[in-house]
């Protein structure tokens, strides 16, 4: 049975008026969801931004994360007042002091709505009462979400923001998978195609090499840390994407792994040119 999100939120058609909506989307350097995952105060700082224009013109804002996992999903992320419009924004991209009401304030990261957002919708910044009744209940989370499930070691292909998030949240199912096995690893370079082809062998698993990489962003590896010490570790958060190439038990030798690791190399040509391994 399909329900109106109106059903649940319950913002009368008088009210509506005095609402934009927020669609928080990709910016080209980061995703919205990735942010709300990093804190609450990172967050807000989102919904304060100002560009050229003074999207938030209005008394208060209904902000929808986009859930890029799949398609036409938001997550609700709160409503807001707009206390104070700063005049300083041109120099600071600070555009609003907000205010977080209690309104539905439980619902926050839990309430996963389905719109589709069409193509000429363009900006950030809507009228509510457009779009307030096109809003379906998705599901309603049991708790705020934290990041998404273990997917299979097949098929682990996830950005460097998002494995922050794992790590933060100290996700069991992530965590119980990955720390029981050794293996062989690449981290891709979305600015340039360039990729490092790594391991975890002997008494670590692939969750605390990993670990790492999380708290360093170059986990130690030469070129990847000339590139993090030049650039900082949001070079790490805007570029850098980890997935599995194999995995075998903890029991296994380690040569196996390091056999793999060199032929991985040679398949993807990561020494010299095209990639960032040194041996």
């Amino acid at each position: 049975m399909t329900i109106k999100a109106e059903n649940i939120l319950k913002i009368t058609d008088s009210d509506l008026r005095h609402y934009k909506l927020h669609l928080a989307c990709y910016n080209g350097h980061e995703q919205p969801l990735n942010v709300y995952l990093q804190g609450w105060d990172k967050w807000v700082g989102w919904n304060e931004w100002r560009g050229n224009k003074n999207d938030f013109n209005r008394q208060f804002i209904f902000s929808l994360i986009q859930f890029y996992y799949e398609p036409n999903k938001w997550l609700f992320g709160g409503i807001f007042k707009v206390v104070k419009r700063l005049e300083d924004w041109a120099d600071t991209e600070v555009g609003y002091e907000l205010e977080l009401v209690d309104l539905h304030k439980e619902l926050i990261g839990r309430l996963v709505i389905d719109f589709y957002r069409y193509q000429g919708m363009r900006g950030r910044a809507f009228l509510l009462e457009s779009y307030y009744k096109d809003f379906v209940v998705s599901e309603i989370l049991k708790k705020p979400f934290d990041g998404i499930n273990f997917p299979g070691y097949e098929n682990i292909n996830i950005d460097f923001p998002e494995l922050e998030t794992v790590f933060k949240y100290q996700k069991n199912d992530w965590k119980g998978a990955l720390e029981n096995v050794k293996g062989v690893y690449v981290i891709a370079d979305k600015s340039n195609g360039k990729k490092y082809v790594g391991s975890a062998y002997g008494d670590f698993g692939i969750w605390s090499r990993w670990a790492v990489y999380v708290g360093t962003g170059h986990g130690f590896n030469d070129e990847l840390t000339k590139i993090i010490s030049e650039n900082g570790i949001d070079y790490a958060r805007q570029n850098f994407r980890f997935s599995l190439l194999e995995y075998r038990s903890m029991r296994i030798d380690d040569n196996v792994i390091i056999n793999r690791e060199s032929y991985w190399k040679e398949v993807l040509l990561t020494r010299g040119q095209f990639g960032y391994n040194k041996n």
